[in-house]
């Protein structure tokens, strides 16, 4: 469900690591080795015949797209709308592959009290078409249009299996920016990396012009990546793909506890593939 991002602060800057948090992030990197055992979710799909790989069946695949978001201050953004914070939309059991993330609950962060709220279409799609249709957003996202490009691009996660669930974020009540959390392992991303069980990777654009460029997106990193590892027991790590050319982007997940791990080379970019590890949440 990678990111200058809508979300990112293009003016963030990334203190150096110390020589053990170096060493800690080199070892958790010598530990970024293929897992040959299939997930069971995956091992399930098999069985009852579901079409496509690994990130096909449901949505489009997230490294075939090569979705992301952007920090800059693109004309003809949306300012940051008055709407209320919607209730959750329900969802169905296939949701327990991300483990239910309408039931994640708040997060307090610096800039306020942050929820993921589970997209419902017919609420929130004309909300998330004109963030869409920002050129900053759009130039990354490549969901500029009518209405039904975004929809569609909504209803293939939601009439899918699960492996990704698209959210509003809302930020002291009011809705701010969008989100998507899926399975990376389950991805197509996971073609390109050595994917481990449970990987769950983020995609992040933040809508309004006066939310960019004040530190927004690494705050709410760092909080979605802790709702994350606090409710995914499974999930030793978060993982997103940033373009490489994307410092800003790059520097704010570093900057909310993420590391770099590999450059990779998806269909439509060079990603940094930027890991955020249970192992490492302490001093990252």
């Amino acid at each position: 469900m990678p990111p200058p991002d809508a979300s990112t602060d293009a003016g963030t800057e990334t203190a150096p690591e110390s020589a053990t948090e170096s060493s800690a992030a080199d070892r958790a990197d010598a530990q970024d080795t293929l897992d040959l055992r299939l997930p069971d979710e995956l091992i399930a799909l098999f069985g009852t015949g579901e079409p496509g790989e690994p990130g096909d069946a449901g949505h489009p695949g997230h490294a075939d797209e090569a979705r992301e978001t952007h920090t800059g201050e693109g004309e003809g953004a949306d300012v940051r709308t008055a709407e209320r914070a919607p209730a959750p939309a329900v969802r169905s059991s296939a949701d327990d592959l991300l483990d239910n993330v309408a039931d994640w609950g708040p997060a307090t962060t610096p800039a306020g009290v942050f929820q993921l709220v589970p997209v419902c279409v017919e609420r929130d799609l004309s909300l998330i078409s004109r963030w869409m249709n920002d050129p900053a957003v759009a130039a990354f996202w490549e969901l500029a249009g009518p209405d039904a490009v975004t929809e569609a691009h909504l209803r293939g996660q939601l009439d899918g299996d699960g492996r990704s669930v698209p959210c509003l974020g809302v930020l002291d009540g009011t809705p701010m920016s969008y989100w998507e959390i899926y399975r990376a392992d389950l991805d197509g991303l996971a073609r390109h990396y050595p994917a481990r069980p449970h990987d769950t990777g983020l995609h992040l654009l933040i809508g309004g012009v006066a939310d960019r460029g004040r530190g927004l997106g690494t705050s709410l990193l760092r909080a979605v990546a802790d709702l994350v590892l606090d409710h995914r027991a499974a999930s030793a790590r978060v993982v997103a793909e940033p373009d490489l050319r994307n410092t800003p982007s790059v520097s704010a997940f570093l900057s909310a506890g993420f590391r770099f791990s590999a450059e990779v080379d998806l269909p439509d970019k060079r990603a940094a593939l930027m890991v955020r590890d249970r192992a490492l949440r302490a001093v990252l």
